[in-house]
Protein backbone atom coordinates (compact mmCIF):
# COMPACT_ATOMS: atom_id res chain seq x y z
CA UNK A 1 0.00 0.00 0.00
CA UNK A 2 1.29 3.59 -1.01
CA UNK A 3 1.76 5.71 2.19
CA UNK A 4 -0.09 9.38 0.95
CA UNK A 5 2.57 12.28 0.48
CA UNK A 6 2.26 14.14 3.15
CA UNK A 7 2.43 18.38 2.95
CA UNK A 8 3.70 20.46 5.69
CA UNK A 9 0.71 23.42 6.26
CA UNK A 10 1.99 26.34 8.23
CA UNK A 11 0.04 27.80 10.68
CA UNK A 12 -0.82 31.55 10.40
CA UNK A 13 1.95 33.36 12.26
CA UNK A 14 0.80 34.88 15.58
CA UNK A 15 1.03 38.62 15.71
CA UNK A 16 2.37 40.45 18.67
CA UNK A 17 -0.45 43.28 19.10
CA UNK A 18 -0.39 45.66 21.68
CA UNK A 19 -2.45 49.23 22.34
CA UNK A 20 -0.76 52.87 23.60
CA UNK A 21 -3.70 55.13 25.30
CA UNK A 22 -2.71 58.27 27.11
CA UNK A 23 -4.44 61.38 29.12
CA UNK A 24 -2.42 64.65 29.95
CA UNK A 25 -3.79 65.84 33.29
CA UNK A 26 -3.60 64.01 37.05
CA UNK A 27 -7.80 65.08 36.58
CA UNK A 28 -8.92 62.96 33.63
CA UNK A 29 -6.67 60.11 35.06
CA UNK A 30 -8.92 60.37 38.59
CA UNK A 31 -12.21 60.41 36.35
CA UNK A 32 -11.05 57.78 34.15
CA UNK A 33 -11.49 59.53 31.24
CA UNK A 34 -9.08 56.97 29.40
CA UNK A 35 -11.09 54.15 29.51
CA UNK A 36 -13.11 55.33 26.62
CA UNK A 37 -9.81 55.42 24.60
CA UNK A 38 -9.02 51.99 25.79
CA UNK A 39 -13.01 50.53 24.51
CA UNK A 40 -12.77 51.75 21.69
CA UNK A 41 -9.11 50.34 21.22
CA UNK A 42 -9.93 46.85 21.84
CA UNK A 43 -12.70 46.45 20.39
CA UNK A 44 -10.96 47.67 16.95
CA UNK A 45 -8.37 44.83 18.34
CA UNK A 46 -11.07 42.44 18.14
CA UNK A 47 -12.77 43.42 14.83
CA UNK A 48 -9.23 42.53 13.47
CA UNK A 49 -9.49 39.42 14.86
CA UNK A 50 -6.27 39.93 17.34
CA UNK A 51 -5.92 38.77 20.95
CA UNK A 52 -4.32 41.90 23.33
CA UNK A 53 -2.53 40.09 26.21
CA UNK A 54 -2.83 42.73 29.40
CA UNK A 55 0.41 43.18 29.86
CA UNK A 56 0.53 44.90 26.23
CA UNK A 57 -1.94 47.76 27.14
CA UNK A 58 0.56 50.42 27.67
CA UNK A 59 -1.39 53.59 29.69
CA UNK A 60 0.06 56.83 30.72
CA UNK A 61 -2.22 58.50 32.95
CA UNK A 62 -1.35 62.06 34.11
CA UNK A 63 1.59 62.31 31.33
CA UNK A 64 1.89 65.39 29.18
CA UNK A 65 2.33 64.69 24.92
CA UNK A 66 4.79 67.22 24.95
CA UNK A 67 7.08 65.45 26.21
CA UNK A 68 8.60 61.67 24.89
CA UNK A 69 9.68 60.94 28.67
CA UNK A 70 6.95 58.86 29.58
CA UNK A 71 6.67 55.40 31.23
CA UNK A 72 4.70 53.43 29.11
CA UNK A 73 6.10 55.33 26.07
CA UNK A 74 9.50 54.58 27.00
CA UNK A 75 8.56 50.43 27.39
CA UNK A 76 6.84 50.58 24.56
CA UNK A 77 9.57 52.12 22.74
CA UNK A 78 11.98 49.43 24.44
CA UNK A 79 10.30 46.06 23.76
CA UNK A 80 9.55 47.49 19.47
CA UNK A 81 13.58 47.81 19.30
CA UNK A 82 13.30 44.40 20.45
CA UNK A 83 11.34 43.13 17.72
CA UNK A 84 8.75 42.11 20.50
CA UNK A 85 6.00 43.78 19.22
CA UNK A 86 4.16 43.60 15.58
CA UNK A 87 1.54 45.70 15.52
CA UNK A 88 0.81 48.67 17.76
CA UNK A 89 -3.12 50.57 17.97
CA UNK A 90 -2.99 54.07 18.90
CA UNK A 91 -6.56 56.33 19.15
CA UNK A 92 -5.23 59.21 17.44
CA UNK A 93 -1.52 60.84 16.61
CA UNK A 94 -1.64 63.42 19.35
CA UNK A 95 -2.21 60.29 21.90
CA UNK A 96 1.20 59.15 20.93
CA UNK A 97 2.68 63.22 20.61
CA UNK A 98 1.31 66.52 20.51
CA UNK A 99 4.12 67.43 18.93
CA UNK A 100 4.16 66.87 14.91
CA UNK A 101 8.58 65.96 15.22
CA UNK A 102 7.75 63.95 18.10
CA UNK A 103 5.10 61.64 15.74
CA UNK A 104 7.58 61.49 13.39
CA UNK A 105 9.91 60.43 15.30
CA UNK A 106 8.00 57.81 16.56
CA UNK A 107 6.52 56.40 13.26
CA UNK A 108 9.74 56.20 12.27
CA UNK A 109 11.54 54.10 14.79
CA UNK A 110 8.36 51.96 15.06
CA UNK A 111 8.80 51.46 11.11
CA UNK A 112 12.23 50.94 11.26
CA UNK A 113 11.82 47.81 13.69
CA UNK A 114 9.18 46.50 11.50
CA UNK A 115 6.41 47.71 13.92
CA UNK A 116 2.66 49.08 12.43
CA UNK A 117 0.86 51.54 13.71
CA UNK A 118 -3.03 51.62 13.62
CA UNK A 119 -4.80 55.02 14.53
CA UNK A 120 -8.12 54.74 14.51
CA UNK A 121 -9.19 58.39 13.39
CA UNK A 122 -6.75 57.58 10.14
CA UNK A 123 -5.18 55.07 8.66
CA UNK A 124 -1.08 55.26 7.94
CA UNK A 125 -0.60 55.22 4.08
CA UNK A 126 2.68 54.58 2.66
CA UNK A 127 2.29 57.68 -0.44
CA UNK A 128 4.22 61.02 0.28
CA UNK A 129 0.51 62.83 0.12
CA UNK A 130 -0.07 60.25 3.26
CA UNK A 131 2.97 61.40 4.97
CA UNK A 132 2.04 65.15 4.31
CA UNK A 133 -1.55 64.32 6.07
CA UNK A 134 -0.16 62.95 9.00
CA UNK A 135 2.21 65.52 9.28
CA UNK A 136 -0.52 68.46 8.94
CA UNK A 137 -2.45 66.51 11.66
CA UNK A 138 0.44 66.72 14.13
CA UNK A 139 0.88 70.43 13.14
CA UNK A 140 -2.60 70.88 14.02
CA UNK A 141 -2.95 69.17 17.13
CA UNK A 142 -0.24 70.91 18.58
CA UNK A 143 -2.12 74.42 17.40
CA UNK A 144 -5.05 73.11 18.61
CA UNK A 145 -3.49 72.59 22.08
CA UNK A 146 -1.92 75.77 22.24
CA UNK A 147 -4.99 77.43 21.27
CA UNK A 148 -7.23 75.59 24.37
CA UNK A 149 -4.57 76.54 26.58
CA UNK A 150 -5.21 79.84 26.07
CA UNK A 151 -8.92 79.33 25.68
CA UNK A 152 -8.56 77.65 29.47
CA UNK A 153 -6.45 80.49 30.45
CA UNK A 154 -8.53 83.33 29.24
CA UNK A 155 -11.55 81.71 30.48
CA UNK A 156 -10.53 80.88 33.85
CA UNK A 157 -9.41 84.35 34.84
CA UNK A 158 -12.58 85.59 33.71
CA UNK A 159 -14.44 83.41 35.95
CA UNK A 160 -12.17 84.37 38.66
CA UNK A 161 -12.91 88.41 38.26
CA UNK A 162 -16.68 87.60 38.90
CA UNK A 163 -15.41 85.38 42.08
CA UNK A 164 -16.36 81.78 41.00
CA UNK A 165 -14.55 79.31 43.52
CA UNK A 166 -14.58 77.05 40.63
CA UNK A 167 -11.19 77.70 39.08
CA UNK A 168 -9.67 76.89 42.58
CA UNK A 169 -10.38 73.08 41.74
CA UNK A 170 -9.03 72.08 45.27
CA UNK A 171 -9.39 73.41 49.29
CA UNK A 172 -6.23 74.16 50.99
CA UNK A 173 -6.25 72.45 54.18
CA UNK A 174 -9.25 73.36 56.65
CA UNK A 175 -11.79 73.99 53.82
CA UNK A 176 -13.94 71.28 52.16
CA UNK A 177 -14.34 71.73 48.53
CA UNK A 178 -18.17 71.71 47.27
CA UNK A 179 -18.43 70.99 43.63
CA UNK A 180 -20.87 72.66 41.22
CA UNK A 181 -22.80 69.46 41.04
CA UNK A 182 -23.25 69.59 44.73
CA UNK A 183 -23.64 73.34 45.36
CA UNK A 184 -26.72 73.61 43.03
CA UNK A 185 -24.48 75.22 40.07
CA UNK A 186 -21.62 77.34 41.90
CA UNK A 187 -18.58 75.89 43.48
CA UNK A 188 -17.50 76.85 47.22
CA UNK A 189 -15.60 76.18 50.10
CA UNK A 190 -17.19 74.80 53.12
CA UNK A 191 -15.22 75.44 56.27
CA UNK A 192 -14.18 71.88 57.82
CA UNK A 193 -14.51 72.69 61.41
CA UNK A 194 -11.78 69.77 63.22
CA UNK A 195 -9.61 70.69 60.43
CA UNK A 196 -10.00 74.50 61.05
CA UNK A 197 -9.69 74.19 64.95
CA UNK A 198 -5.56 73.12 63.77
CA UNK A 199 -5.27 75.64 61.69
CA UNK A 200 -6.35 78.64 63.76
CA UNK A 201 -4.44 76.63 66.81
CA UNK A 202 -1.03 76.82 64.79
CA UNK A 203 -1.98 80.90 63.44
CA UNK A 204 -2.36 82.02 67.21
CA UNK A 205 1.11 79.92 68.16
CA UNK A 206 3.03 81.73 65.13
CA UNK A 207 1.08 85.45 66.02
CA UNK A 208 0.36 85.53 68.94
CA UNK A 209 3.20 83.01 70.82
CA UNK A 210 5.98 84.04 68.29
CA UNK A 211 6.51 80.79 67.85
CA UNK A 212 9.23 79.18 65.13
CA UNK A 213 8.08 76.81 62.01
CA UNK A 214 10.36 74.04 64.06
CA UNK A 215 8.47 75.10 67.15
CA UNK A 216 5.25 74.51 65.79
CA UNK A 217 6.15 71.19 64.50
CA UNK A 218 7.38 69.93 67.60
CA UNK A 219 4.00 71.18 69.41
CA UNK A 220 1.86 69.20 66.32
CA UNK A 221 3.78 66.50 66.61
CA UNK A 222 3.82 66.05 70.23
CA UNK A 223 0.08 66.53 69.88
CA UNK A 224 -0.37 63.44 68.03
CA UNK A 225 -2.32 65.22 65.27
CA UNK A 226 -1.65 64.02 61.87
CA UNK A 227 -0.49 66.12 58.92
CA UNK A 228 -2.84 66.95 55.91
CA UNK A 229 -0.86 64.00 54.09
CA UNK A 230 -1.67 61.63 56.61
CA UNK A 231 1.84 61.51 58.33
CA UNK A 232 2.71 61.96 61.74
CA UNK A 233 5.27 64.94 61.14
CA UNK A 234 4.61 67.88 59.90
CA UNK A 235 6.99 69.61 57.86
CA UNK A 236 8.30 73.26 58.19
CA UNK A 237 7.26 73.93 54.84
CA UNK A 238 3.98 73.26 54.63
CA UNK A 239 3.51 75.24 58.11
CA UNK A 240 5.11 78.36 55.80
CA UNK A 241 2.72 77.84 52.65
CA UNK A 242 -0.08 77.30 55.21
CA UNK A 243 0.74 80.77 57.40
CA UNK A 244 1.06 82.75 53.92
CA UNK A 245 -1.80 81.54 51.95
CA UNK A 246 -4.53 84.82 52.42
CA UNK A 247 -7.44 81.71 51.58
CA UNK A 248 -7.78 81.60 55.38
CA UNK A 249 -8.03 85.29 55.41
CA UNK A 250 -10.86 85.78 53.64
CA UNK A 251 -9.35 86.10 50.19
CA UNK A 252 -8.02 83.08 48.03
CA UNK A 253 -5.56 84.13 45.27
CA UNK A 254 -5.83 82.87 41.68
CA UNK A 255 -2.92 82.89 39.89
CA UNK A 256 -0.52 82.42 42.70
CA UNK A 257 2.11 80.35 40.77
CA UNK A 258 2.81 80.37 37.19
CA UNK A 259 5.09 77.47 35.10
CA UNK A 260 8.52 78.06 34.30
CA UNK A 261 10.82 75.58 32.34
CA UNK A 262 12.43 73.61 34.12
CA UNK A 263 16.25 74.03 34.57
CA UNK A 264 18.75 71.34 36.07
CA UNK A 265 20.36 72.15 39.43
CA UNK A 266 24.19 72.08 39.53
CA UNK A 267 24.11 69.51 41.74
CA UNK A 268 20.71 67.04 41.38
CA UNK A 269 18.98 66.13 44.76
CA UNK A 270 19.23 62.27 46.74
CA UNK A 271 17.14 59.85 45.14
CA UNK A 272 16.38 62.60 41.93
CA UNK A 273 18.94 61.61 39.44
CA UNK A 274 17.27 61.83 36.26
CA UNK A 275 14.61 64.47 34.79
CA UNK A 276 11.60 65.69 36.42
CA UNK A 277 7.99 63.83 35.27
CA UNK A 278 7.03 67.61 33.81
CA UNK A 279 9.50 69.75 31.47
CA UNK A 280 8.50 72.83 33.69
CA UNK A 281 8.21 73.84 37.40
CA UNK A 282 5.77 76.27 39.38
CA UNK A 283 6.74 79.62 40.69
CA UNK A 284 5.52 82.65 42.51
CA UNK A 285 3.95 85.37 40.10
CA UNK A 286 3.91 88.87 40.42
CA UNK A 287 1.33 89.98 42.50
CA UNK A 288 -0.09 92.00 39.13
CA UNK A 289 -1.25 88.30 37.93
CA UNK A 290 -3.11 87.64 41.07
CA UNK A 291 -7.21 88.05 41.47
CA UNK A 292 -9.19 87.82 44.80
CA UNK A 293 -12.16 85.36 45.20
CA UNK A 294 -13.87 85.81 48.14
CA UNK A 295 -14.17 82.53 50.41
CA UNK A 296 -15.38 81.88 54.23
CA UNK A 297 -12.29 82.65 56.71
CA UNK A 298 -10.68 80.78 59.18
CA UNK A 299 -8.84 83.44 61.15
CA UNK A 300 -9.35 87.65 61.34
CA UNK A 301 -7.15 89.98 59.02
CA UNK A 302 -5.68 91.13 62.17
CA UNK A 303 -3.95 87.74 63.14
CA UNK A 304 -2.89 86.85 59.65
CA UNK A 305 -1.30 90.28 59.46
CA UNK A 306 0.57 89.37 62.91
CA UNK A 307 1.52 86.08 61.49
CA UNK A 308 3.22 87.93 58.25
CA UNK A 309 4.62 90.33 60.20
CA UNK A 310 6.21 87.66 62.32
CA UNK A 311 7.29 85.37 59.90
CA UNK A 312 8.78 88.26 57.71
CA UNK A 313 10.84 89.46 61.08
CA UNK A 314 12.34 85.55 61.49
CA UNK A 315 13.42 86.11 57.57
CA UNK A 316 15.03 89.45 58.18
CA UNK A 317 17.25 88.37 61.12
CA UNK A 318 17.83 85.40 59.23
CA UNK A 319 19.38 87.21 56.49
CA UNK A 320 21.00 89.76 58.79
CA UNK A 321 22.88 87.06 60.55
CA UNK A 322 23.94 85.40 57.21
CA UNK A 323 25.00 89.13 55.80
CA UNK A 324 28.09 88.64 54.18
CA UNK A 325 28.56 85.18 54.31
CA UNK A 326 29.49 84.11 51.14
CA UNK A 327 30.12 80.31 50.34
CA UNK A 328 32.18 79.58 47.39
CA UNK A 329 31.32 75.66 47.03
CA UNK A 330 27.64 75.58 47.72
CA UNK A 331 25.65 73.17 45.96
CA UNK A 332 28.67 71.46 44.43
CA UNK A 333 29.63 69.30 48.15
CA UNK A 334 28.30 65.50 48.13
CA UNK A 335 29.06 63.41 50.72
CA UNK A 336 30.26 60.03 50.11
CA UNK A 337 28.81 58.21 53.11
CA UNK A 338 24.75 59.03 52.32
CA UNK A 339 24.53 60.90 48.98
CA UNK A 340 23.12 63.85 50.43
CA UNK A 341 24.57 67.55 49.92
CA UNK A 342 26.88 70.07 52.15
CA UNK A 343 25.36 73.09 53.41
CA UNK A 344 27.54 76.13 54.86
CA UNK A 345 26.84 77.08 58.46
CA UNK A 346 28.56 79.28 60.68
CA UNK A 347 28.70 78.57 64.70
CA UNK A 348 28.21 81.64 66.86
CA UNK A 349 29.46 83.98 64.44
CA UNK A 350 33.15 82.75 64.95
CA UNK A 351 33.27 79.40 62.24
CA UNK A 352 32.25 78.99 59.50
CA UNK A 353 32.16 75.37 57.75
CA UNK A 354 30.15 73.05 55.56
CA UNK A 355 27.77 70.61 57.20
CA UNK A 356 26.06 67.20 55.02
CA UNK A 357 22.39 67.52 55.71
CA UNK A 358 22.24 63.90 56.99
CA UNK A 359 23.55 65.35 60.34
CA UNK A 360 20.74 67.94 60.48
CA UNK A 361 18.19 66.21 62.60
CA UNK A 362 15.81 68.82 62.34
CA UNK A 363 15.46 67.79 58.51
CA UNK A 364 14.41 64.05 59.76
CA UNK A 365 12.22 64.51 62.99
CA UNK A 366 15.35 64.13 65.39
CA UNK A 367 17.08 61.35 64.04
CA UNK A 368 20.57 61.25 62.08
CA UNK A 369 20.71 60.09 58.62
CA UNK A 370 24.73 60.46 58.65
CA UNK A 371 27.83 60.80 60.57
CA UNK A 372 29.75 63.21 58.69
CA UNK A 373 32.35 65.26 60.16
CA UNK A 374 32.25 69.30 60.00
CA UNK A 375 34.80 71.02 57.34
CA UNK A 376 36.17 74.26 57.51
CA UNK A 377 34.83 76.55 55.08
CA UNK A 378 37.90 78.82 54.29
CA UNK A 379 40.49 75.73 53.75
CA UNK A 380 38.49 73.96 51.36
CA UNK A 381 37.46 76.91 49.21
CA UNK A 382 41.42 77.44 49.31
CA UNK A 383 42.31 74.00 48.67
CA UNK A 384 39.45 73.57 45.74
CA UNK A 385 40.51 76.98 44.43
CA UNK A 386 43.90 76.16 43.96
CA UNK A 387 43.37 72.76 42.07
CA UNK A 388 41.24 74.71 39.63
CA UNK A 389 44.10 77.10 39.06
CA UNK A 390 46.62 74.10 38.77
CA UNK A 391 44.47 72.87 36.05
CA UNK A 392 44.37 76.05 34.47
CA UNK A 393 47.98 77.07 34.98
CA UNK A 394 49.69 74.13 33.49
CA UNK A 395 46.33 72.93 30.48
CA UNK A 396 49.68 70.85 28.58
CA UNK A 397 49.39 68.06 31.44
CA UNK A 398 45.33 67.57 30.46
CA UNK A 399 46.60 67.53 26.72
CA UNK A 400 49.25 65.23 27.74
CA UNK A 401 46.91 62.80 30.02
CA UNK A 402 44.17 62.79 27.00
CA UNK A 403 46.80 62.02 24.41
CA UNK A 404 47.89 58.89 26.07
CA UNK A 405 44.35 57.88 26.72
CA UNK A 406 44.12 58.19 23.03
CA UNK A 407 46.72 56.20 22.14
CA UNK A 408 45.44 53.45 24.47
CA UNK A 409 42.16 53.74 22.64
CA UNK A 410 43.21 53.88 19.12
CA UNK A 411 45.34 51.02 19.59
CA UNK A 412 41.98 48.99 20.84
CA UNK A 413 40.52 47.77 17.76
CA UNK A 414 37.16 49.07 18.24
CA UNK A 415 35.90 49.36 14.73
CA UNK A 416 36.80 44.91 14.85
CA UNK A 417 34.50 44.79 17.71
CA UNK A 418 31.73 46.84 16.58
CA UNK A 419 32.01 44.67 13.37
CA UNK A 420 31.87 41.64 15.43
CA UNK A 421 28.62 42.64 17.41
CA UNK A 422 27.16 43.40 14.61
CA UNK A 423 27.02 40.51 13.29
CA UNK A 424 26.31 38.90 16.28
CA UNK A 425 23.54 41.09 16.96
CA UNK A 426 22.12 39.93 13.03
CA UNK A 427 22.65 36.49 14.13
CA UNK A 428 20.39 36.63 17.21
CA UNK A 429 17.85 38.48 15.25
CA UNK A 430 17.90 35.37 12.90
CA UNK A 431 18.09 32.83 15.43
CA UNK A 432 14.57 34.49 17.05
CA UNK A 433 12.91 34.47 13.85
CA UNK A 434 13.72 30.94 13.25
CA UNK A 435 12.57 30.16 16.73
CA UNK A 436 9.47 31.93 15.81
CA UNK A 437 8.44 29.87 13.02
CA UNK A 438 9.69 26.83 14.63
CA UNK A 439 6.85 27.72 16.88
CA UNK A 440 4.39 28.94 14.25
CA UNK A 441 5.08 25.40 12.47
CA UNK A 442 3.77 23.20 15.63
CA UNK A 443 7.67 22.10 15.58
CA UNK A 444 8.04 23.13 19.11
CA UNK A 445 5.60 23.20 22.29
CA UNK A 446 4.91 26.78 24.07
CA UNK A 447 6.58 25.77 27.92
CA UNK A 448 10.46 25.40 24.96
CA UNK A 449 9.45 28.35 23.46
CA UNK A 450 8.88 30.87 25.61
CA UNK A 451 12.07 30.36 27.95
CA UNK A 452 14.20 30.39 24.20
CA UNK A 453 12.95 33.74 23.19
CA UNK A 454 13.31 35.19 26.41
CA UNK A 455 17.21 34.24 26.23
CA UNK A 456 17.60 35.28 22.71
CA UNK A 457 15.83 38.51 23.27
CA UNK A 458 18.20 38.68 26.53
CA UNK A 459 20.94 38.33 24.37
CA UNK A 460 20.29 40.28 21.77
CA UNK A 461 19.47 43.41 24.26
CA UNK A 462 22.86 42.73 25.99
CA UNK A 463 24.60 43.11 22.09
CA UNK A 464 22.85 45.97 21.73
CA UNK A 465 24.09 47.83 25.06
CA UNK A 466 27.37 46.67 24.26
CA UNK A 467 27.68 47.80 21.13
CA UNK A 468 26.57 51.41 22.10
CA UNK A 469 28.89 51.24 24.90
CA UNK A 470 31.61 51.25 21.56
CA UNK A 471 29.79 53.91 19.54
CA UNK A 472 29.83 56.08 22.60
CA UNK A 473 32.99 55.44 23.34
CA UNK A 474 33.88 56.00 19.74
CA UNK A 475 32.45 59.55 19.99
CA UNK A 476 33.89 60.62 23.26
CA UNK A 477 37.73 60.06 21.44
CA UNK A 478 35.88 62.38 18.47
CA UNK A 479 35.60 64.98 20.79
CA UNK A 480 38.28 64.74 23.70
CA UNK A 481 40.51 67.77 20.92
CA UNK A 482 37.26 69.50 20.55
CA UNK A 483 37.15 69.59 24.31
CA UNK A 484 41.26 69.85 24.92
CA UNK A 485 40.89 72.72 22.38
CA UNK A 486 37.92 74.76 24.23
CA UNK A 487 40.11 74.05 27.80
CA UNK A 488 43.05 75.81 26.15
CA UNK A 489 41.43 79.08 25.04
CA UNK A 490 39.44 79.14 28.38
CA UNK A 491 43.01 78.79 30.18
CA UNK A 492 44.04 81.68 28.13
CA UNK A 493 41.81 83.66 28.42
CA UNK A 494 40.82 83.73 32.77
CA UNK A 495 45.05 82.81 33.24
CA UNK A 496 45.85 86.57 33.62
CA UNK A 497 43.03 87.25 36.03
CA UNK A 498 43.39 84.06 38.37
CA UNK A 499 45.91 85.82 40.56
CA UNK A 500 43.39 88.98 41.50
CA UNK A 501 40.09 87.35 40.83
CA UNK A 502 37.38 88.56 43.64
CA UNK A 503 34.58 86.09 45.09
CA UNK A 504 32.05 86.31 41.90
CA UNK A 505 34.40 85.26 38.96
CA UNK A 506 35.72 82.50 41.35
CA UNK A 507 32.25 81.24 41.84
CA UNK A 508 32.03 81.52 38.29
CA UNK A 509 35.26 79.43 37.34
CA UNK A 510 34.73 76.83 39.56
CA UNK A 511 30.91 76.19 38.49
CA UNK A 512 32.24 75.99 34.75
CA UNK A 513 34.69 73.22 35.41
CA UNK A 514 34.00 71.48 39.14
CA UNK A 515 31.45 69.04 38.13
CA UNK A 516 31.05 68.17 41.74
CA UNK A 517 33.29 67.18 44.98
CA UNK A 518 32.89 64.39 46.88
CA UNK A 519 33.89 64.71 51.24
CA UNK A 520 34.28 61.86 52.95
CA UNK A 521 35.86 61.38 56.50
CA UNK A 522 39.69 61.30 55.23
CA UNK A 523 39.85 62.92 51.77
CA UNK A 524 37.83 65.47 49.87
CA UNK A 525 37.43 64.51 46.07
CA UNK A 526 37.46 67.40 43.45
CA UNK A 527 35.83 65.62 40.35
CA UNK A 528 35.68 68.43 37.25
CA UNK A 529 34.21 68.06 34.28
CA UNK A 530 37.66 68.35 32.14
CA UNK A 531 39.33 65.45 34.21
CA UNK A 532 42.83 67.11 34.51
CA UNK A 533 44.59 63.59 34.89
CA UNK A 534 47.54 62.43 36.36
CA UNK A 535 50.54 62.37 34.55
CA UNK A 536 53.02 64.77 35.92
CA UNK A 537 54.82 64.81 39.29
CA UNK A 538 52.46 63.79 42.01
CA UNK A 539 52.03 66.62 44.81
CA UNK A 540 51.44 65.94 48.60
CA UNK A 541 48.24 65.88 49.84
CA UNK A 542 46.48 69.08 51.80
CA UNK A 543 45.97 69.06 55.34
CA UNK A 544 42.06 70.18 56.27
CA UNK A 545 41.19 70.64 59.66
CA UNK A 546 37.95 69.91 60.59
CA UNK A 547 35.80 73.14 62.42
CA UNK A 548 37.06 73.47 65.67
CA UNK A 549 33.70 73.01 67.29
CA UNK A 550 34.31 69.39 66.68
CA UNK A 551 37.67 67.72 68.40
CA UNK A 552 38.05 65.17 65.19
CA UNK A 553 41.31 64.26 63.17
CA UNK A 554 42.50 66.58 59.87
CA UNK A 555 41.25 65.25 56.91
CA UNK A 556 43.62 65.26 53.15
CA UNK A 557 42.67 66.16 50.10
CA UNK A 558 43.21 64.10 47.28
Amino acid sequence: MRTPHLRAVSAPQTLQVALYARVSTDQQAEHHTIDSQLAELTARAEQDGHDLRDDLRFIDNGHSGASLIRPALEHLRDLVALSAIDLIYVHAPDRLARSYAHQVLLIEEFAHAGTQVVFLNHPIGTTPEDSLLLQLQGMFAEYERAKVLERSRRGKRHRAQTGAVSVLSRAPFGYRYITREAGGGDARYEIDEEAARIVRQIFTWVGHERLTLAGVCRRLHDSGLPSPTGRRHWSRAMIHSMLLNPAYAGQALYGRRQSVPWRPPLHPPRGHDGLPRRPWRQVLATPERHISIAVPAIVGEELFASVAEQLEENRRRSRERLAGVQYLLRGLLVCQKCGYGFTGHHHRGQWRYYRCCGTDRSRFHGAFRCDARLVATELLDEAVWTEVCRLLDDPARVIAEYQRRLDAVQATPHRLELDALGRQRAKARRAIERLIDSYTEGLIEKPEFEPRLAALRRRTARLEAEAKAHQEADEQVRSLHLVIGKLDLFAALVHDRLAGADWTTRRDIICTLVKRIEVADDVVRVIFRVDPGVSGPSEAGRTLHHCPTRPDPAPDVA
